[in-house]
């Protein structure tokens, strides 16, 4: 039974490792897109919301495929309804931190690592294997 459990929390941590790096790619994807549309006059909440729409369909194909290893469109639905969860809750502090005095691209910068974490864990709970 040990060994069960200890394969398990191993197969976490791999996956945890890979989602890392997978997102570290899909971050500076995102957070490069959110800058730029910022950069060139788009106001935050917009810019937040666009990067977060084109993120959730780079980072389905990125995360499904190379972090929990799952193929094909079936999953999307729900993958995207964690990401509107992040984003929602996002979007709400963002408004907030920068109405408390930080730039949009300071606040996102903060925030985007708490993120992070919250989508690891709503997309492990949806991208887990299912029962043959």
């Amino acid at each position: 039974m040990k060994r069960i459990a200890s394969a398990a929390r191993h197969q976490t941590i791999r996956r945890f490792a890979r989602f890392v790096l997978v997102g570290l790619i899909n971050t500076l994807f995102g957070y490069g897109l959110y800058a730029a549309l910022i950069l060139i006059g788009t106001p935050p909440q917009p810019a937040l919301f666009l990067s977060f729409f084109v993120g959730v369909l780079w980072n389905y194909f990125t995360t499904a495929r190379f972090v929990f290893r799952v193929s094909g469109f079936s999953r999307l639905p729900a993958y995207a309804a964690c990401y509107i969860a992040v984003y929602l809750l996002n979007a709400y502090v963002l408004h907030g931190v920068i109405r408390a005095g930080l730039s949009p691209l300071t606040a996102q910068a903060l925030l985007t690592p708490l993120a992070a974490v919250m989508t690891f864990v709503l997309v492990s709970f949806v991208m887990r294997p299912r029962p043959a």
